[in-house]
C-alpha cells in the first residue's frame, strides 16, 4: 500500500514514511533486537527535532508529555507491557500508533476492545472448511493480531482494554509472563515462542475506570504511563492549527485556520477544562474538552466557511460548532457554559475577537 488520496486516513507509517526512511538511514545509535529504529531515533520521530549531524528534521507529533514518551520507549525495550492511561483526547492512541510505526514498521496490528471482543479475535481462529476436512493443522489456523505479532516480532496495540470482559483481559497474562502462546488444538508440544521485538501496548480511558477493572495480576505485567492534557496555550494552539490545516488540505478545502482563531478556541477549551477563568472559579463541565475535540470544532468552522462562501472561519462560528462538543448529555452543562460566557462578556467583551466569539452565542 502506498500513500494515496483514495484513503481517508493513512496509518502513521505511511503518513510519515519520508521521516521514517530518513531516520532508518541515519540512525546509528544502539537498538534493541527486532526494532526498526533505536530508542534515540524513536524519540526523535515522536518528539521532533531540527536537522543536525545526528539525524533528519522530524516534526513534533506529541506535545506536553515528553518524559512519559521517553519512559514508554524504555518500557517497550524490555519485556514488560506498556499501559497508556489518561483522560479522553490525551493522544494515547496516537502515541501507541507512532510507537508501533517507528519500532515495528506497522501500526495496524490492533485489537479494539469492547464488550463483544472474543478471545479468537485476539489470539487465533480457524478456517472451518479446512478444519472439517483435515482436522486441526497449521494450514487451517488463522492467526489473530497477537499470533502475528509474536511470530513476526512486532508490537500489538490493544485499544480500550478495560472495555473488554475481565476473562478476555486475563488471557494476556501467560503471554506477558512467558512470551509463549499455546495452541492446544495442535497437540501438547504446539506453542509459539515470541520473536524479539514483540510486546503489547494497551490504552485505557480514565473515564471508563471501573467498567471492567483490570486484575492485579494483569496490572503487575504492565508499566503504567499517564498522559496529561496539554497545559501550554501556545503549544496546544499550534497543534490544533497544524492538525486542522492538514485535515483541510487532505479534503481539498482551500482555506486555513487563522492563528488568532486557533488561540481563541484553545483559550476557551482550556478555561472550561480547568474550571477557572480570569481568576474566577467556575463549575466544571461534565464533558471532557480534549485537544482532539478542539480540532474537530475548528475543522467544522473552517469547512463551513469554505463551503458556504466565507474566506476564512470567523470566531462567531466557533460557538455554533462547539454546541455538539460542550453540550452533550448533561442538561446542566448549558447553564455552566452560559455562566462562563457571562464572565467573558463582562471581562473581555470589548476585545474584538472576543466580541465576535460572543456573537455566536445565539446559536447555542
Amino acid at each position: 500500500m502506498s500513500p494515496t488520496r483514495d484513503a481517508q486516513r493513512l496509518p502513521a507509517e505511511l503518513l510519515h514514511a519520508d521521516e521514517l526512511a530518513a531516520l532508518a538511514q541515519s540512525d546509528r545509535a544502539p537498538r534493541p533486537a527486532g526494532w526498526r529504529l533505536s530508542p534515540v531515533g524513536v524519540r526523535r520521530f515522536i518528539l521532533g527535532a531540527a536537522a543536525d549531524a545526528s539525524g533528519p528534521r522530524c516534526t513534533r507529533k506529541i506535545f506536553g508529555n515528553d518524559i512519559a514518551v521517553e519512559r514508554a520507549i524504555v518500557t517497550l525495550a524490555g519485556q514488560r507491557g506498556l499501559m497508556l492511561v489518561g483522560e479522553p483526547g490525551t493522544a494515547k492512541s496516537l502515541l501507541s500508533e507512532l510507537l508501533a510505526a517507528a519500532i515495528s514498521g506497522t501500526s495496524t496490528q490492533t485489537v479494539q476492545g469492547s464488550a463483544g471482543t472474543a478471545e479468537e479475535q485476539i489470539r487465533y481462529s480457524w478456517n472451518y472448511a479446512l478444519l472439517l476436512r483435515e482436522g486441526p493443522s497449521e494450514r487451517a489456523l488463522v492467526p489473530g493480531p497477537l499470533h502475528r505479532c509474536m511470530a513476526q516480532g512486532q508490537l500489538l496495540r490493544f485499544e480500550e482494554i478495560t472495555r473488554c470482559p475481565i476473562e478476555i483481559q486475563d488471557s494476556l497474562i501467560p503471554v506477558l509472563s512467558d512470551r509463549v502462546l499455546h495452541v492446544p488444538e495442535l497437540g501438547d508440544a504446539a506453542m509459539l515462542l515470541s520473536r524479539p521485538g514483540f510486546n503489547i501496548m494497551a490504552t485505557a480511558n480514565l473515564r471508563d475506570r471501573g467498567v471492567n477493572e483490570m486484575s492485579a495480576a494483569l496490572k503487575r505485567r504492565f508499566n503504567f504511563e499517564t498522559l496529561q492534557p496539554i497545559r501550554e496555550l501556545k503549544a496546544e494552539a499550534e497543534l490544533v492549527a497544524r492538525e486542522v490545516d492538514r485535515l483541510l488540505a487532505d479534503d481539498a478545502i482551500d482555506t486555513r485556520l487563522p492563528p488568532d482563531v486557533s488561540e481563541l478556541l484553545v483559550t476557551v477549551f482550556q478555561e472550561l477544562r480547568s474550571g477557572e477563568a480570569l481568576g474566577v472559579r467556575l463549575e466544571p463541565l461534565s464533558s471532557v474538552l480534549s485537544t482532539a475535540e478542539a480540532v474537530n470544532v475548528a475543522y467544522s468552522a473552517a469547512a463551513e466557511a469554505w463551503y458556504f462562501g466565507a474566506a476564512t472561519p470567523s470566531p462567531d462560528t466557533l460557538l455554533r460548532h462547539m454546541s455538539g462538543t460542550v453540550l452533550k448529555d448533561d442538561a446542566d452543562d448549558r447553564r455552566r457554559l452560559a455562566d462562563y460566557l457571562r464572565l467573558v462578556r463582562s471581562k473581555r467583551g470589548k476585545q474584538h475577537n472576543w466580541q465576535q466569539l460572543l456573537d455566536g452565542e445565539r446559536w447555542l
